[in-house]
């Protein structure tokens, strides 16, 4: 059966991922983009050069043990979000080596966005594929995000993604790193400060900042400091930083709820893979909330390997082994 190869080239990982259609399993490379220690990030100009360095191994690495075969079809993400004006240099990376693999081998090349490759990785992960055919709604939480959209089926991008709501200023993967950096943890931060939090046992009252839906955690990265100053532990502050986060996804959620009704909810992204996040969401919606794992949830290229798949099949008209 068709294999089909998807590319990510984000902000801070290097993602090859191949699908198969035969028994849809997802073979995946990835790589962390080199930070500086006690640096908060990459410029551009950097992530370009490491994309350029890493993708090769990548794909070296994804094809290395020869069980794969020449993909039927490639996809790359292009752009942050399928929206006019949305653009990031170090996608042109992966768009780049796609489209010439594409006309090498004379097969489709597919673009989309970082942000659908997340949500279809998301419902790979989570076995809810079938939502791709309905309406649902979708968190994507990261570094660069923090929005809460809807999603419904489209023939021509395979999701139509409205926002729903988002932060007003910073963005909850901004405010992990910028937290955890406060603590002297390296870059990128969530999962050690994870760790940290799993050994606080304080308890917060904590009133997320909503307005019309959307988030305020400017005032998160403040009150983190004030604490430290104040003497609080650093797995207290950890705690707070990830509680507060959690509070106000949820509180946006349950907004987006009122607005669009009962439907399924979606949690992607790098802070979504949060287990202390995860269980207070969970808490509130139960079963209605599905989240991809780790792997999954943090950057990857699954999403457009699918993607590929998804837009290959609706051109030859072959039957969907997703949905």
């Amino acid at each position: 059966m068709p294999e089909f190869l998807g590319i990510d080239t984000s902000n801070y990982t290097t993602s090859a991922a191949v699908f198969s259609s035969g028994d849809m399993k997802i073979v995946q490379q990835k790589k962390l983009l080199p930070v500086k220690p006690g640096e908060a990030g990459l410029r551009q100009s950097d992530a370009v050069f490491h994309h350029t360095k890493q993708l090769p191994e990548m794909i070296e690495l994804l094809y290395a043990e020869g069980t794969l075969s020449a993909p039927a079809a490639v996809s790359a993400s292009v752009r942050p979000r399928n929206a006019d004006g949305s653009y990031m240099p170090c996608f042109l990376c992966g768009e780049g080596f796609a489209r010439s693999l594409a006309a090498v081998n004379s097969i489709p090349f597919y673009s989309t966005s970082h942000q659908t490759n997340h949500i279809l990785a998301a419902l790979y992960s989570a076995g809810k594929t079938e939502l791709i055919r309905q309406k649902f709604i979708a968190f994507h939480v990261s570094g660069g995000t923090t929005d809460c959209l809807l999603c419904e089926p489209d023939e021509e991008n395979v999701l139509k993604i409205s926002e729903l709501s988002a932060s007003l200023d910073l963005k909850a993967g901004q405010a992990v790193d910028r937290t955890g950096l406060m603590l002297g943890l390296d870059f990128p931060c969530g999962r050690q400060l994870e760790k940290l939090a799993e050994k606080s046992s304080a308890e917060f009252k904590i009133r997320p900042v909503i307005r019309n839906g959307s988030c305020c955690l400017s005032g998160l990265e403040n009150q983190c400091r004030k604490m430290l100053d104040s003497g609080a532990s650093p797995e207290d502050t950890a705690k707070y930083c990830l509680e507060f986060i959690g509070e106000s996804v949820i509180a946006m959620a349950a907004c987006a709820v009122e607005k669009c009704g009962e439907l399924p909810l979606i949690f992607a992204g790098g802070v979504m893979s949060d287990m202390l996040i995860r269980r207070k969401i969970i808490s509130r919606f139960e079963n209605r909330a599905a989240f991809a794992e780790p792997e999954f949830s943090c950057d990857n290229g699954a999403g457009t390997a699918i993607f590929a798949y998804i837009k290959y099949i609706s051109r030859t008209g072959e039957k969907s082994c997703l949905f």
